[in-house]
């Protein structure tokens, strides 16, 4: 047990370089969009955030609640985000997390796909959460539209197999809405709400490259109209109805 949690502190130490290497201006401006449509429906002023990549999120959360705990397993993420005095930094495992902090809102975006167990993360996360509070997902959806073209293309065999750069962030596994609601369903939490991110027809790398602002802009508002083939899933439990 002690050589793998060792292994996969190894692996999330790795993988963190990605975001200084090889993240794109539009996968930025994804996680701003990702952050556009859970904040109408945060809880409360106490969050917790479950990895926060290279802050983009974190740096919008710090105005939406009055404290807000973030945690990661890779250290030198954490200690690239700026101090700031409704920020508290924790650096472990989410397994490995043991305080009886409870909290109103608990936001894990893209993070389910890249850990060996996410139903068990979920079934821990209830033990942080407020009875009234709210868990935030967001997930890469294998139904959207670039990948269901790409198998067309012939470059995917199916729309959850994962590519290459799948590969260097890190996924274990795309979602479509039905698996990600079975795994919600199976961990004992309720799905208050759930849709889509970005309608994307291309690759991330072509559409920073070739895209305005303004057509990048239309369609996230695309995105709300298709959610099954948007980018991105995002979802919004509940321990209750």
């Amino acid at each position: 047990m002690k050589s793998k949690v060792k292994s996969e502190r190894s692996r999330i130490e790795n993988l963190a370089t990605w975001y200084s290497k090889e993240q794109l201006d539009i996968d930025k401006q994804l996680i701003y969009f990702g952050y556009k449509s859970i904040k109408p429906y945060f809880r409360g002023s106490q969050g917790l955030e479950l990895g926060t990549g290279d802050g983009q999120m974190t740096k919008f959360l710090l105005k939406d609640f009055e404290e807000l705990t973030v945690v990661d397993g890779a250290a030198k993420l954490l200690d690239n985000i700026p101090d700031a005095p409704n920020l508290i930094k924790i650096h472990s495992l989410f397994e490995e997390l043991s305080h009886d902090r409870k909290y109103d809102s608990i936001i894990m975006a893209h993070i389910l796909e890249h850990i060996e167990k996410p139903k068990d993360l979920l079934i821990l996360s209830k033990k942080w959460l407020k009875p009234k509070g709210r868990i935030f997902i967001i997930v890469p959806n294998g139904n959207s539209f670039h990948r269901l073209a790409a198998v067309k293309m012939g470059l995917l065999k199916h729309p959850c197999e994962l590519n290459e750069r799948d590969y260097k962030l890190g996924h274990r596994r795309v979602y479509i809405k039905e698996t990600l609601t079975k795994d919600i369903k199976s961990a004992g939490l309720f799905i208050y709400k759930i849709g889509g991110i970005f309608f994307k027809p291309l690759s991330n790398r072509q559409i920073q490259d070739h895209w305005t602002k303004e057509m990048i802009d239309g369609f996230y508002e695309l995105g709300k109209d298709f959610p099954e083939y948007a980018a991105e899933i995002y979802a919004i439990c509940t321990i209750k109805k």
